[in-house]
């Protein structure tokens, strides 16, 4: 049987984690919905959520590997959300 959603997990990390004041959630999507577009759905909700879109870049990991937007996502796949990481 085809489901037409699939549910992932978000993670959120450093300054991400504490604008949103969460660090886990759980969302369902579309099937065939890309990293990207869970950043724009959670957008969506406005407030400090805008700046996934409208703020600093942000990196994203599939399944602890890193990401594109366009990566395709499966039910239950984790996507973590984190600012760039620097090294000096």
């Amino acid at each position: 049987m085809t489901t037409n959603t699939i549910t992932v997990s978000v993670r959120f990390f450093a300054r991400l984690r504490e604008s949103l004041d969460t660090d886990q959630l759980s969302l369902d999507m579309p099937a065939g919905s890309s990293a990207g577009q869970i950043l724009e759905a959670l957008a969506l909700r406005g407030g400090n959520w805008s700046q996934l879109i409208d703020g600093a870049p942000v990196m994203l990991a599939v399944n602890q590997t890193m990401a594109r937007p366009t990566t395709s996502l499966n039910n239950h796949d984790e996507v973590a959300v984190f600012p760039p990481v620097t090294g000096g």
